[in-house]
């Protein structure tokens, strides 16, 4: 009986230890980011006060167009967003950047907001898929340390940024009648080298977004 009972725990060992190995294998097959067709997280929207002003791709943002800011899809890109509340959908057109809030991953005009009925509460989450692709996918990163309304702050962390990091720099970003001065650093070519460098920025105490270098 001592002998039986000693071949069960044995099988249940190796059966657990062939478990755990297949669980930890599969982990890592996980998609990369930039190969990601699909992105689920929390949605939010922007309308009147925005309304008639230029874009970061350069066109006027019109509140009742069906379009999107997105920190890394490139622009022309179209999507579609899905509300996983309500299941309402929408395709949207992405012309702008942002949100830079952290846990948000799309800000949609206040029209398609209003598609998916999200107006009242916000913001809500959603699933955003591309169904078509711009033609230009010469994609290079940049990463946000910091965005502030007054100019001073934002030079003197781009001073101690300089101190410890290269290509440090500033973008001007008017959203009348604010404006605000956005800390930025690095020109990455590949989503791996900007995660690469946000993973050493968030171990030296700094919070990061990864956002696109247009």
């Amino acid at each position: 009986m001592r002998q039986s009972g000693n071949i069960l725990l044995s099988f249940i060992s190796v059966t657990l230890i062939i478990l755990c190995s297949c669980a930890s294998h599969k982990s890592l097959n996980y998609p990369k980011p930039s190969d990601r067709a699909r992105q689920i997280g929390i949605a939010s929207w922007y309308g009147s006060d925005f309304h008639g002003r230029k874009t970061s791709s350069g066109e006027t943002y019109n509140m009742y167009a069906l379009t999107a800011a997105h920190k890394t899809l490139p622009f022309s890109t179209y999507v579609r967003v899905t509300n996983l509340e309500n299941k309402r959908s929408v395709k949207v057109k992405i012309n702008d950047r942002g949100p830079f809030i952290k846990g948000r991953i799309i800000d949609l005009s206040y029209t398609a907001a209003k598609n998916l009925d999200m107006i009242g509460s916000g913001t809500a989450k959603v699933k955003v898929e591309i169904v078509k692709k711009a033609k230009d996918q010469d994609v290079t990163y940049t990463l946000q340390v910091g965005s502030f309304k007054e100019k001073r702050n934002a030079f003197k962390l781009k001073r101690e940024l300089g101190s410890k990091y290269k290509d440090v720099y500033i973008v001007t970003s008017n959203t009348l009648p604010t404006t605000y001065y956005r800390v930025r650093i690095g020109h990455f070519k590949s989503d791996e080298e900007a995660i690469k460098a946000a993973k050493r920025l968030r171990m030296d105490g700094y919070t990061v977004f990864q956002t696109r270098r247009d």
